[in-house]
Formats: structure tokens, C-alpha cells, sequence
């Protein structure tokens, strides 16, 4: 059965002419789209983010894992390993010094419920909780706040990324979204704003 084109596939050293040199290669040409560019924003604004654009449909569309009242949790389009999401304010803000009292105190707040969370489903080794703010720090899309947690295995940092620039990761990403999503613990109903109109 052929694999689907988002799967990484492995060469079959036998069906290729040569001398096989003992090596396996694992292709992942879906990568290929992230270097070269593909979802990244145009520029800056809110209608090129696509963090903004994932809030407006599904949850499943979006590969969002859970909503919070001022920040919600993502997975990462190009994860690290399993289980990397990324936690945002709905805001389309750039530097941590924007937040609001709010959305600073529920970013703390989900970054412990990721832990956990993460914790619960894949039981990691331990963690690596990173902000990157702007360009020069290596943030990808430096226009929208969010804060990367990885889990971490020992031994994950194998001779694959280091020298191959590749990372194997197990699980699809609407399958991780999904788990993680189930085991993340239910949220208060954000209050809604009286409607014009409304009586008491």
C-alpha cells in the first residue's frame, strides 16, 4: 500500500541499482514545503497570520487542541516531536511585552496545563518551553506571540536531525491533535457581553 504524501517513506535498497551501502534513507519531502517557504505570512498583518486564520475555522482544521478566554493551544504545523503544540493570545500581538495582566496570567496558567497535558498522554522525559521574539531570535512567524512546548525523550536527539536535518515524527498531527485535545481539561465558558437589548 503506497504511503500517503504527507508520510515520510524509506527506500527499499534492494529495488534500486548499485551497490547498497548498508545506509537507509528516510525521505520527507513534506519538508521541503516549510524551507521553501510555504505558510508564511506575506507580511505582518493580522489576514496574513496564519494563527489568526486557524482561530476562524475548526478546531480540527486549525489543529487547535483547546480555547482558553484570552489564549488558546495549537499544534505546531512542523513539530519537533510528537506533542509539540504552541500556546497564543487571540490577540495578533509580537512581543510579550503587549500582553495584557489576562493574557499573561492564562499563558502561565495553560503553559502548566500543557505540561500536564503532555505529561498525561505521552509521558515525556521532560520539556522545552521556548519564546522566540522576532526575527533575529529565530521566531518563523514573528508578528503573533506564541510560546513552544516540546516534549522531550532521552535519546531523541539522535543522529537524524543532527546530520540529516530530518526529524521522524510517529503519529499524524490530526491524531496527536485530537488525543491532546480529549485530555485537556475542560475550560470555563468564557462569559458573554450583554447583547443590546438583553434585560436583566
Amino acid at each position: 500500500m503506497d504511503a500517503p504524501d504527507d508520510a515520510a517513506r524509506v527506500d527499499d535498497l534492494a529495488a534500486h541499482p548499485g551497490d547498497p551501502d548498508g545506509f537507509q534513507r528516510l525521505w520527507t519531502p513534506h519538508r521541503m514545503v516549510y524551507i521553501g517557504g510555504q505558510d508564511k505570512p506575506a507580511d505582518a498583518t493580522s489576514e496574513q497570520c496564519p494563527f489568526c486564520r486557524a482561530q476562524q475555522g475548526s478546531d480540527e482544521d486549525g489543529l487547535i487542541i483547546a480555547r482558553g478566554r484570552t489564549v488558546f493551544a495549537i499544534l505546531n504545523l512542523y513539530p519537533y516531536n510528537a506533542g509539540h503544540l504552541m500556546l497564543l493570545p487571540y490577540r495578533h500581538v509580537s512581543d510579550y511585552t503587549e500582553l495584557t495582566a489576562d493574557e499573561q496570567d492564562e499563558l502561565s496558567a495553560w503553559t502548566r496545563t500543557a505540561i500536564e497535558t503532555l505529561r498525561a498522554v505521552y509521558r515525556p522525559g521532560g520539556f522545552n518551553l521556548g519564546t522566540n521574539l522576532g526575527v533575529a531570535a529565530g521566531a518563523g512567524i514573528a508578528a503573533h506571540l506564541h510560546q513552544h512546548v516540546v516534549p522531550r525523550w532521552v535519546g531523541d536527539a539522535n543522529f537524524l536531525p543532527i546530520v540529516g536535518q530530518t526529524k521522524a515524527v510517529p503519529e499524524l498531527l490530526a491524531d496527536t491533535r485530537a488525543r491532546l485535545a480529549a485530555a485537556w481539561p475542560a475550560q470555563p465558558v468564557p462569559p458573554t457581553e450583554p447583547q443590546e437589548g438583553d434585560t436583566e
